[in-house]
């Protein structure tokens, strides 16, 4: 299995810290987000990985090279302006192949079994997606999710929020309707709920969106402890 790890945005919530360093490449520890990404996807078993890379791109291409020092072979998907998640994926299709791969978002931080999810079967569903409880900055949550673990199309009380991670079905994006250069992957998931064909995990475990100063800092306490 491939996966793709989404690492073109440009951080403008991570000001001023990603002025001349993207957001990928800040320190936590002893290693960058990116490169403690890449460790856990080397841990799974992946070793094959695409990353998409725009805003201060090269950075990335040229701290993180091709792989071979961490066991993967790393392509890059270059975007001259970012394509917003799903743009990026759409762009990145022909690196990653017709099975399903792992996709990851480059600016969290979990210590969820990425082996175990990565097998789970996606049956008729397009997608599955790793949610977590709701974080403080994101009280209302993101979906709520059927006792056969399928996604709702509408919110019930008790909603859950992406986590970031998920396994895709490239037919998630090639059968959507309405694909175009740049374009988020919010309305991709939407069409597969109203198909019924988006289902989803519940992980209890350690969770963090590492989109400010003040949560990279959190978790570079938290790292220390």
């Amino acid at each position: 299995m491939k996966a793709m790890l989404l690492a073109a945005g440009f951080g403008k919530r991570m000001l001023p810290l990603t002025a001349h360093t993207p957001k990928p490449l800040l320190e936590v520890g002893n290693d960058s987000l990116i490169g403690h990404q890449l460790t856990r996807l080397k841990q799974a078993g992946i070793t094959e990985v695409v990353i998409n890379v725009a805003y201060l791109g090269q950075q990335i291409i040229d701290k993180i090279g091709e792989g071979s020092d961490r066991g993967l072979t790393i392509h890059y998907s270059i975007e001259e302006e970012p394509l917003e998640t799903a743009g990026g994926i759409d762009k990145a299709l022909a690196m990653l192949g017709k099975e399903p791969f792992l996709l990851v978002n480059g600016d969290i931080w979990t210590d969820v079994d990425l082996a175990q999810f990565s097998r789970l079967p996606l049956h008729t569903n397009l997608a599955r997606l790793l949610l977590v409880n709701n974080p403080e900055h994101n009280p209302n949550g993101d979906f709520s999710v059927s006792e056969s673990g399928q996604i709702l199309p509408s919110k019930t009380k008790q909603t859950f929020t992406y986590s970031g991670v998920a396994l895709i079905d490239p037919k998630l994006i090639t059968r959507y309707q309405h694909r175009r250069e740049a374009y988020p992957l919010k309305e991709v998931f939407d069409a597969a709920i109203a198909l019924g064909k988006l289902g989803a995990s519940i992980y209890n475990g350690l969770w963090l969106d590492i989109g400010t100063p003040e949560r990279l800092e959190a978790l570079r306490e938290l790292l220390s402890n």
